[in-house]
């Protein structure tokens, strides 16, 4: 399998032991925190997602939810549809980088267009979504040592730029079952641990005897660096941001594996893991995912109180337009 490359030396980092307990302590602290947002905010008014009351347990609720039927179809088609065959077609379509040419400033403001509909915690729009995240981490992470953090918080998204058509940019408008959702191994047996685990029977590789068995064309603590995750959003940036960034390799862990769900949250895959992998790969994305998922309560930040602040962090990290 093609190699992802995305880890490096970890000189920076802090010792194993206070990322892990920092995890459950970043969980309270976001549920805890005000983000001094004015209430009577229209953008704030609009959401049903907007619940500063929202427990943890709450979350990722795919039963008692507005969204349910919605997300539901979602996953059925993402199940169905996303095989190994599809992921190496849409790897060679997209990582030719040759669509446009964009700055992930401008990129931010385009995507304010979309809804994840495979979400069901939130309605709010990619950039609304972007900056919750985004000033999460930065409360949590203050300092010049972490605004790769602030701007991976912010960027994590774009890659969602697929599902819009634009013939002028040349994005045809991908099927968000082939864009966003939790994403999984292809190549190899599908987990229960995945949602809507069921859904995965119609799928042609459940059958396919290549792609069916533990292991599939991998071998045990292959890395995962080395295997094909289901073509995501998360695919597509990370792939942009390794190659056209200055992110450390913290930044494209978070980029990568923030939507792996059934691996570092499910604990699945784990066969499949090197030791770096373990020891910090998956430190990291537990580390984002609590500005990803436990933001999406909160009060919304005012972009226009914090714009100058990211644009600049964005100018340091990507130096020129990104080629999509």
């Amino acid at each position: 399998a093609e190699q992802g490359g995305i880890l490096s030396n970890d000189s920076s980092t802090k010792s194993n032991s206070i990322l892990l307990n920092k995890v459950d302590e970043l969980i309270k602290f976001i549920n805890d925190t005000n983000f001094d947002i004015d209430s009577s905010s229209n953008l704030q008014s609009k959401s049903w997602a907007i619940d500063p009351n929202k427990k943890k347990s709450e979350f990722r609720n795919y039963e008692d939810n507005p969204r349910k039927k919605a997300v539901e179809e979602f996953y059925k088609n993402q199940h169905e549809n996303v095989t190994y065959d599809f992921v190496l077609k849409q790897r060679e379509k997209y990582l030719k980088f040759d669509k446009c040419v964009m700055t992930i400033w401008d990129m931010l403001h385009y995507l304010d267009q979309i809804v994840d509909e495979s979400d069901p915690d939130t309605d709010l729009s990619q950039l609304e979504h972007a900056l919750q995240t985004a000033e999460a981490a930065r409360k949590a992470y203050p300092g010049e040592e972490y605004d790769w953090m602030h701007v991976t918080a912010l960027i994590h998204d774009l890659g969602k730029v697929m599902s819009v058509k634009d013939d002028k940019l040349g994005f045809v408008g991908e099927p968000q079952w082939g864009t966003v959702g939790d994403i999984f191994p292809v190549g190899c047996k599908f987990s229960e641990k995945n949602v809507f685990y069921e859904y995965f029977k119609n799928n042609p590789d459940w059958i396919d005897s290549r792609y069916n068995t533990k292991y599939g064309v991998y071998s045990e603590k292959i890395g995962l660096e080395n295997i094909y995750l289901s073509w995501s959003h998360d695919e597509y940036l990370y792939n942009i941001a390794k190659n056209q960034s200055n992110l450390p390799f913290e930044a494209l862990c978070m980029l990568r594996y923030h939507s792996f769900y059934p691996w570092h949250t499910g604990g699945d895959y784990m066969y499949l893991c090197n030791d770096k992998d373990i020891k910090v790969a998956l430190k990291w994305t537990k580390i984002f995912n609590t500005f990803d998922l436990y933001s999406k309560a909160h009060d919304l930040p005012k972009f226009e109180d914090c714009a100058d602040y990211y644009k600049a962090k964005i100018e340091k990290y990507f130096p020129n337009p990104v080629k999509w």
